[in-house]
């Protein structure tokens, strides 16, 4: 017959076996590589004058309200075709992850709504053609920056061509970071631009534990453009992150012209797949020790002839009493 140790210890395996079967195994993203464009023509800044060499990456145009700026954008059709291509303005914004994105459609209130340009244009087979456009700088705009872009579309292909406009004035730099979390081994947070500039924002982070300093990094720029009056989500990885500890995390981001901010986080480390395996096993020891307990006490339990207060002899005495008594009332 099985002992009660030995029912103990299958139970406290089986339950540990069930505690490792139930931990989540992390596996790799699987990505599918981007093949590589086809495209026939291109659209981009035209050279800005005669032997200029290399391009421009956008388009920079400043001027205070009021005023009409101008320059062209050039079309290139590398392909034994003509190639006809439409052309718009939009806003620009930040998308979620931080990069620069064109609003579609209408209903534009910033550089989208303020520049003009050919509709449509048609470039002949290995041909350049620079397309003339202007922005017209309302009387009333606000200081600072205002990103757009020149949307050139032909087919499903379509490419914008940023247009930084900054209008004169006073400009403010303000920016703040928000909504500080930390979620497993990656700490997420907000940031904000407050004012009227487009900033690149640098970052610094630390992180102290209860028994000391567990990240330090120094300020770094981020590969981030934000615009004006936009907020991004990011996150900062921390492969190393405590198992087990009580977290301060602490953000400073900065930018140029004096734009600074700090924010807090605190954050709890428990490593609770190791705490619910060990209290299931906690669990299934006191009920396999519980088990053996009644075990022992029902084998160790005397038979009712054999109970304290009461011998073989006396019993057989009241017995015989009960009998005789019986008799004489009968």
């Amino acid at each position: 017959m099985p002992s009660p140790t030995g029912h103990a210890a299958r139970l406290a395996l089986a339950v540990l076996l069930f505690t490792f079967a139930m931990t989540p195994v992390a596996g790799a993203a699987v990505r599918t590589p981007t093949p590589a464009s086809t495209a026939s023509w291109t659209a981009q800044p035209a050279v800005s004058g005669p032997g200029t060499a290399g391009g421009r990456p956008y388009f920079y145009l400043e001027g205070p309200p009021g005023t009409v700026l101008q320059d062209r954008l050039s079309v290139t059709n590398s392909s034994t075709a003509p190639v006809t291509v439409r052309l718009r303005g939009a806003d620009a914004y930040n998308a979620e992850d931080g990069d620069f994105a064109v609003r579609g459609g209408k209903g534009f209130t910033g550089t989208g709504a303020w520049l003009r340009t050919a509709a449509e244009v048609t470039v002949p087979a290995r041909t350049r053609a620079d397309v003339p456009f202007s922005v017209t700088v309302p009387t009333g705009a606000t200081p600072g920056d205002h990103p757009g872009a020149i949307v050139v579309q032909s087919g499903d292909r379509s490419v914008g061509v940023r247009v930084q406009l900054r209008v004169g004035g006073p400009t403010l730099a303000a920016l703040t970071v928000e909504d500080v979390t930390v979620s497993g081994q990656t700490i997420h947070y907000t940031l904000v631009n407050r004012g009227n500039t487009a900033l690149a924002p640098r970052i610094a982070v630390g992180a102290d534990g209860v028994f000391g300093t567990l990240l330090r990094r120094e300020a770094r720029t981020l590969p981030v453009e934000l615009l004006p009056g936009q907020r991004v989500r990011l996150s900062e990885p921390w492969r190393d992150a405590p198992a087990l500890d009580s977290v301060t995390v602490r953000l400073r981001v900065t930018a140029a012209g004096g734009a600074h901010s700090e924010a807090t986080a605190r954050a709890a480390f428990v490593p609770w797949a190791s705490v619910t395996g060990g209290a299931l096993l906690f669990l299934a020891a006191v009920a396999a020790g519980a088990y053996a307990y009644r075990v022992r006490r029902s084998r160790r339990r005397p038979p009712d002839d054999d109970r304290p207060g009461q011998s073989s002899g006396d019993q057989r005495h009241a017995e015989r009493r009960h009998l005789v008594k019986a008799g004489a009332e009968s």
